[in-house]
């Protein structure tokens, strides 16, 4: 698909941009090259990955606001600075929180829970993010990433702020000794992984056919178990990894895919814990008379927040969790559309964009 141009642009970048409401709606455009406000910094972006929101804003799932550039999991090198930006250099490479701005006033804001004000807008939704050559941030959003990490593995720092928020936050944290089933080998299941493990838990990680590749990274960073649920039901595992027929102490549905959701329902024990990380994009069927049977301890998880980011950054640097191994593809933006499909069909697991190439 040929670049959108306009004739007033003064300085062209190129960006991945929702254009119009409605399904589809996406093209590369070149835009204006953005400058910093008096607190805000410009990045130079060296890496951004692909989210299951951006699909989600593709497909209409997703509020939005276009046109406006899309991306959220941004990592790249500062190049501009506000007048009134302290404690950033020129040159440092940062990483950034997706919140442009929220209220700082509401209950939420004041608690610490800026991911849940209701004015609150987003890089890559609401404002222009990361799917571009430059992007303008907030300067207290900026985090540095440990001098070991790189641009690429930078980028993965905002999904796992969300698994932290959700794992570690948002619901009871796993505890050593207890049995955790995972539902989705994608981003997100693998960070949740690492972070179930480093705490001493044993891990079952359930996916499907399409997931052969996925199972196999699982596999790798210490899953105890893997299941294919398209091949067999994976109670009977269930109930003999727990001794019995108790059931799993925690799950964490992290596909996005309703009949995960329902299959959990049957793997969890009485009184344990159910985790939703995934987002499905729409309504699902779930059986709720299950959450009082049970007596089950339903959590979700909205973003991050900054604590969840210093607790992110702080698991990258001192390598409790890796990254690096769910770094499968990289496209450059003029190839935004097989980009896409790359995620879209999980022929990888983290797909980036690497808007200097």
């Amino acid at each position: 698909m040929r670049a959108g141009t306009y004739s007033s642009i003064k300085n062209p970048m190129k960006a991945v941009m929702k254009v119009a409401p409605g399904v589809g709606q996406i093209m590369l455009q070149e835009i204006d090259e953005p400058e910093p406000g008096t607190e805000e910094v410009k990045l130079k972006v060296h890496a951004a990955g692909i989210c299951g929101t951006d699909i989600h804003i593709w497909l209409d799932e997703f509020k939005s606001r276009p046109p406006v550039a899309l991306g959220h999991e941004v990592c790249g090198e500062v190049v501009g600075l506000g007048e009134r930006v302290r404690g950033v250099a020129l040159g440092d490479r940062v990483t950034t929180e997706t919140y442009y701005a929220t209220c700082t006033r509401c209950r939420y804001c004041r608690a610490g829970h800026c991911n849940l004000c209701l004015d609150r807008y987003s890089i890559g939704s609401a404002v222009n993010g990361g799917f571009a050559e430059y992007v303008v941030v907030p300067a207290a959003s900026l985090h540095r990433l440990p001098a070991h990490i790189s641009y690429r593995e930078g980028a993965l720092t905002e999904p796992l702020a969300c698994a932290v928020q959700g794992v570690q936050l948002c619901s009871v944290p796993p505890r050593a000794g207890e049995v955790a089933v995972i539902a989705g080998p994608g981003t997100m299941g693998l960070l949740t992984l690492q972070l179930v493990k480093a705490a001493g838990a044993q891990v079952v990680m359930l996916g499907t056919d399409a997931d052969a590749r996925r199972l196999s990274v699982a596999e790798a960073l210490g899953a105890d178990h893997i299941f294919n649920v398209n091949t067999r039901d994976p109670l009977p595992l269930i109930e003999d990894v727990t001794h019995g027929a108790l059931g799993a102490d925690v799950v964490y549905e992290c596909s996005g895919a309703g009949p995960a959701a329902a299959q959990l329902l049957r793997l969890v024990r009485r009184r344990g814990r159910y985790v939703q990380v995934g987002l499905f994009g729409g309504p699902i069927q779930w059986d709720l008379d299950q959450v009082c049977y049970k007596e089950l301890v339903v959590t979700g998880s909205n973003a991050s927040t900054p604590e969840s980011w210093l607790r992110a950054v702080q698991l990258l640097a001192d390598g409790t969790v890796v990254v690096r191994p769910l770094i499968t593809h990289d496209y450059a933006l003029a190839d935004w559309e097989a980009a896409f499909e790359t995620f879209r069909t999980q022929r990888g697991i983290k797909t980036l964009f690497r808007p200097q190439l």
